[in-house]
């Protein structure tokens, strides 16, 4: 019954031994937080079931425990439509820090606090990830409230990056959806401890018990609720903490009011089942836990309360809180939620990558003594210059301040310190280890490390996804080239996932990004921040190239005009990588001897590079290729770097022609998105079929049917047209990028076809 009981045993083991003294056995665990910190949660020794530090981690001092241990970094992340902004919004108004309540599509014109941007308040949309702070009784907390849509993962993405904990929010009616999944998988990444909120309550069809049994056979996730609705949909009146066994209803204008109600006599016996199933699930994964549940003892508020936070932080559970954002109900107890079971600056572990050492990862305290390392995760074009939001991790930084960028080597002075409440800044003089705040005038790019020049410490760098679509964009006039240039510059500094390039044969300037939206936005963002018109072509798939069988090529260049001439030869083989390989090309030199120099060896490795940039099908990036050369020769007085690298270019294209080379085309998970009432069902999967989807599965839900695809993004484009065309309106989707995957024989000629006819075209 008690799932990873081994592990809870070792943990138990090094509980025992820290309370005997034993600082030594507080080791770290290969996830890189510490085995018994992770299990332990606090920095204090307490009798009974208090909460246990045996010792304060290495290098934090008592002044840094005082200042931290009531510091909460969250975000707030969470499927398209499920309430994130709603929620935020409610948040810093019961914490006092804003005075009036505005909802993200209001009709009075103001808009949520947290969606400053013009267009996220006329579309109802979070665009850009916002940073608030707020204090919830003792506890301080900084809140990044994030987008929901996929085209705008990359703030959630980097957000996740530098938080310590975080709330994933669903819909009690359409539950786990697609971008809910995308978003667990990049807290799993940067093992980032959440609490869930169940939202939306008072909607019809509320099920708040069908949603946890999708995080858990979805998500894969060990939840169980924390809480039980009083009532349902329009009757939901309050909620019971099933910890405590208590109850409370929301009162007043704006449920400012949390008021302790008696346990009514018809919820007991739900109560005790509800909190029994809680108990199980804790029990699993806490050994201490386990031990009063097998012996079948009581178990009390204060020791569930602790067991949770203690495998909330181990990564092990996830409890699961419920209400309704919009109606004022239950987010004064999420809060509590936040203070007492996610995780300090102290309770979680960051490395450091030294660079002196070969990049060896260095345990970084959370303390003010320790060296300064910030990583700037965000950056914003703002009203008085560059705004380059960063966390802490250790040491102080202040204004006036002379730090390093540890990527660029650059020395650089702090010229104004803030911190952020959505559109609006406070001036502060420094800030500590544990902080996100933002500098003002700063060059750099998102994902460097500022370091104080002591230490040659540096931060892992941001997961940041390839672009899947482009559209060709030109000023409609031409005195408007200045400002759509720095346009285009600002963007793509604030956006590692929006690319420009110049098509070397059009001369056209391409915009890359996550989807239509993604471009559609920042298009519309030109339009009105830099009065620049475009004009926009059609939007063009990101195809990819790949070899899929070895060949081999044996390729002399030979060139006299007089003077010097160019030799090179190069003899070897290409072939196609494992899917599975972490990187998208390889080169291994598998000459033995010196028929070709080794100071050529460079420049043969170049011109590989610079040949799979653009494949001979259709011109787009070769990838997935291993190229090995095995010989070749060279000229006492001809060789030269530049006839090795074209030798090695010519080479490609020679072997790449026998290696049976293949289009690869983006295809899109439309995950548990397309949701319609199910008498249109039989045309949304013919239209699937027709834009060669492949069903993956198909549920029904009530009325409506849930069905799950992979579309090819090539035949996406108007889906949002013709699925509302379909289902009279009541049809919605939403699709991610899944994989690039081979093209059928057909669509592969008639893409080769239409480059090669333009090609012609370009050269007439």
């Amino acid at each position: 019954m008690l799932r990873g009981g081994g592990q809870g045993l070792k943990a138990l083991g090094l509980i025992r031994s820290a309370l005997a003294g034993d600082v030594a056995a507080l080791s770290f665990t290969s996830s890189g937080r510490p085995a018994a910190a992770a299990l332990l949660g606090s920095s204090e020794v307490q009798s009974g079931w208090g909460r246990l530090y045996a010792a304060l981690p290495a290098g934090v001092t008592e002044e840094d425990k005082a200042a931290l241990t009531d510091v909460r970094n969250i975000g707030i992340s969470a499927h398209i439509d499920s309430g994130k902004t709603t929620l935020t919004e409610r948040i810093l108004f019961y914490t006092g820090r804003i005075h009036a309540i505005h909802e993200v599509r209001g009709k009075d014109g103001v808009g949520a606090k947290m969606d400053s941007m013009d267009l996220e308040r006329e579309k109802g949309i979070t665009i850009q990830s916002a940073a608030t702070f707020c204090r919830w009784k003792d506890t301080h907390i900084n809140i990044i409230d994030t987008p929901g849509h996929v085209d705008f993962t990359i703030e959630v993405e980097r957000a996740l990056r530098v938080l310590d904990g975080a709330i994933l929010v669903l819909c009690s009616v359409g539950g786990v959806q697609s971008q809910s999944i995308t978003v667990d998988r990049q807290m799993r990444r940067y093992d980032v401890p959440r609490v869930a909120f169940i939202n939306k309550l008072d909607r019809a069809g509320a099920d708040p018990w069908k949603v946890i049994r999708q995080m858990r056979e979805k998500l894969r996730l060990n939840a169980a609720a924390v809480q039980l609705p009083i009532g349902s949909e329009d009757s939901l009146r309050g909620l019971v903490d099933l910890v405590e066994r208590r109850a409370f209803h929301f009162e007043g204008s704006s449920g400012e009011k949390v008021v302790e109600v008696p346990l009514s006599a018809e919820l007991k016996e739900e109560v005790e089942a509800k909190r029994a199933e809680l108990v199980e699930h804790v029990a699993e994964v806490d050994e201490a836990l386990g031990e009063h549940f097998v012996l079948e003892e009581p178990i009390d508020g204060g020791m569930l309360a602790d067991a949770i936070r203690r495998s909330v932080l181990g990564l092990k559970f996830v409890p699961v809180f419920m209400g309704s954002a919009f109606k004022n109900r239950g987010v004064q107890l999420l809060l509590d939620g936040v203070s007492d079971y996610l995780p300090s600056p102290l309770d979680v572990n960051n490395f450091a990558l030294d660079l002196d050492k070969g990049e060896e990862r260095v345990l970084l305290p959370c303390s003010k003594t320790g060296p300064l390392v910030a990583l700037a995760f965000k950056l914003e074009e703002g009203r008085f210059g560059q705004l380059t939001y960063m966390r802490i991790y250790s040491g102080v930084v202040r204004k006036g301040d002379n730090i390093v960028n540890q990527t660029s080597g650059k020395r650089i002075k702090v010229p104004r310190l803030v911190r952020m409440h959505a559109d609006e800044l406070e001036d502060i003089t420094e800030a500590a280890a544990g902080d996100i705040v933002a500098m003002f005038g700063v060059e750099c790019a998102s994902g460097d490390t500022f370091c104080d020049g002591a230490t040659t410490l540096a931060m892992t760098s941001i997961s940041v996804p390839e672009p899947v679509m482009s559209l060709a964009v030109a000023p409609k006039a031409r005195d408007q080239s200045a400002n759509f240039s720095k346009a285009l510059n600002r963007f793509t500094k604030e956006d590692p996932t929006f690319k420009v390039a110049m098509d070397p044969e059009s001369g056209q300037t391409i915009v890359s990004g996550m989807g239509e939206l993604h471009l559609e936005i920042y298009i519309e963002r030109m339009k009105r921040e830099y009065k620049v018109d475009c004009e926009v072509g059609k939007p063009r798939v990101n195809f990819r190239e790949a070899v899929t069988r070895r060949a081999e090529f044996d390729y002399l260049h030979k060139k006299q005009s007089g003077g010097q001439g160019q030799y090179g030869r190069v003899t070897g083989y290409l072939e196609p990588l494992p899917a599975d390989h972490p990187t998208k090309f390889e080169f291994e030199n598998g000459i033995l001897g010196n028929a070709i120099p080794p100071n050529f060896i460079p420049a043969c490795e170049k011109g590989f590079r610079e040949a799979v940039n653009a494949g001979a099908l259709i011109g787009h990036p070769v990838e997935g290729v291993r190229v090995v050369l095995t010989d070749g020769a060279a000229h006492a007085v001809d060789s030269s770097e530049l006839a090795f690298k074209l030798a090695c270019m010519f080479a490609f294209k020679q072997g790449y022609e026998k290696a049976a080379p293949t289009i690869l085309e983006p295809i899109m998970n439309v995950e548990a998105s397309i949701t319609a009432p199910s008498e249109f069902q039989g045309n949304i999967i013919g239209d699937v079929n027709r834009r060669k989807g492949i069903i993956m599965s198909s549920e029904q839900e009530g009325d409506d049917v849930v069905i799950n695809a992979h579309v090819p993004l090539n035949e996406m484009f108007g889906y949002s047209t013709g699925l509302r065309s379909m289902t009279q309106g009541k049809g919605e989707f939403t699709m991610e990028y899944q994989a690039h995957m081979p093209v059928t024989a057909d669509t592969q000629a008639e893409l080769t076809s239409h480059y090669r006819a333009a090609r012609a075209a370009g050269k007439s």
